[in-house]
């Protein structure tokens, strides 16, 4: 699931290229390194890549560039949460592979450090899977988080996995502190692996609407090469709502299985705080920065010199065309940020200067009341 626009990560991540295409942990893209794990379980088919329209041919460049040319991308024409994407990933796996396939539901913007060990529990939890349970993957906490849901463990089950005692939403810190002492509270890290006949027929159980609607969106959409365009008329009139809601806390085939493979939602600038120092002041500095007497800060300079003087717990992340200076609690707020540029008619929120195209990119270097000046990029073998 490759859609959303991570206001929280602006000013990196725009509308019209949100956080699931940037590389903010190494050289590869959030969505390249989803479709490079994915591709590391055994038995794994060619990836499919739900997004925007408007972000089509960014996911199938992208793709390309690490050799995945065997994709399919399937075009969401609005956002309608995880409960329909997961209703036409499921119609597409159906009607290409099968109601036995299994399906593995994985957001985009995800970021895992042990891979070997990811792989290994996507194993474990296929068994599950296969016997026809739908299984939520519980995240070994590693802190106190107020920023995601939980799951509380249950009783055993057979093939590693445990029943799900209870769906909890994001606590406050005094809670999210006894749910870690505890131990037997996961994250929930939003990730799902089911049967695709055992998916469809409880989707069909509980959301009867949604699931007519999902398989409409999918029957009557476009097939263009690698895009299948789903039918807008049907898909825009599914309910807005995620698959926890509308299926899993609902259905007795729900499974647990836990995660511990150095898991995190990429969610906040906060992120870089997961990353080691690079320095002895406890500062995290990606890019041309120079501190002075500065601690614990995270910074993340794309395209000039950052120096900082004094300054301790902040967040300062500059691009092209915008800085962003933060106290490190109080990154979640970047969103009220955007919020004020959309309302007052800015672009900042929505573009980059540089733009991206099938054959290519530019970008504006120079713009005034009667002219404007690009630079172009066109690929080998190209045109714009």
């Amino acid at each position: 699931m490759a859609g959303g626009s991570g206001t929280r990560l602006w000013p990196q991540s725009r509308e019209q290229y949100p956080k699931q295409f940037l590389s903010l942990i190494d050289d590869k893209s959030l969505l390249q390194n989803t479709a490079l794990r994915a591709a590391r379980i055994p038995g794994a088919l060619p990836p499919l890549v739900i997004c925007g329209d408007q972000h089509r041919f960014i996911a199938a460049e992208q793709l390309r560039q690490i050799g995945i040319k065997d994709a399919t991308i399937l075009l969401e024409p609005a956002g309608r949460n995880t409960a329909p994407a997961a209703g036409v990933a499921a119609e597409f796996a159906k009607a290409k592979y099968g109601d036995d396939t299994l399906v593995f539901l994985m957001a985009a913007d995800h970021a895992v450090k042990d891979i070997e060990a990811f792989v290994q529990t996507v194993v474990t939890a296929s068994a599950a899977a296969s016997l026809g349970r739908i299984v939520t993957f519980g995240i070994v906490p590693t802190r106190a988080e107020t920023g995601y849901g939980y799951l509380k463990r249950g009783d055993v089950l057979a093939n590693g996995a445990h029943q799900v005692a209870k769906f909890i939403e994001k606590p406050n810190l005094d809670t999210a502190e006894k749910f870690l002492s505890d131990g037997g509270y996961l994250w929930n890290g939003g990730l799902f692996l089911f049967r695709t006949a055992t998916f469809l027929n409880e989707l069909q159980q509980f959301e009867p609407e949604m699931a007519k609607l999902t398989a409409q969106a999918y029957a009557a959409g476009q097939h263009d090469l690698d895009f299948v365009r789903l039918d807008a008329k049907a898909f825009e009139q599914c309910r807005n709502d995620s698959i926890d809601y509308a299926v899993m806390e609902k259905t007795s085939l729900a499974a647990l299985v836990p995660l511990d493979a150095g898991w995190d939602d990429v969610g906040s600038w906060e992120y870089l705080g997961t990353l080691p120092p690079t320095d002895e002041d406890g500062n995290v500095a990606r890019g041309d920065v120079i501190l002075e007497d500065a601690h614990n800060n995270l910074i993340s300079a794309h395209s000039r010199l950052v120096s900082l003087i004094g300054v301790d717990n902040h967040v300062v992340v500059e691009t092209d065309d915008a800085v962003m200076i933060a106290p490190r609690n109080r990154t979640q707020d970047v969103k009220k940020i955007v919020q004020k540029l959309k309302s007052s008619g800015r672009t900042e929120a929505q573009n980059h200067p540089r733009v991206y195209r099938p054959w290519g990119w530019y970008e504006t270097i120079a713009l005034a009341g009667r002219f404007q000046v690009k630079r172009i990029m066109v690929k080998p073998g190209e045109k714009p």
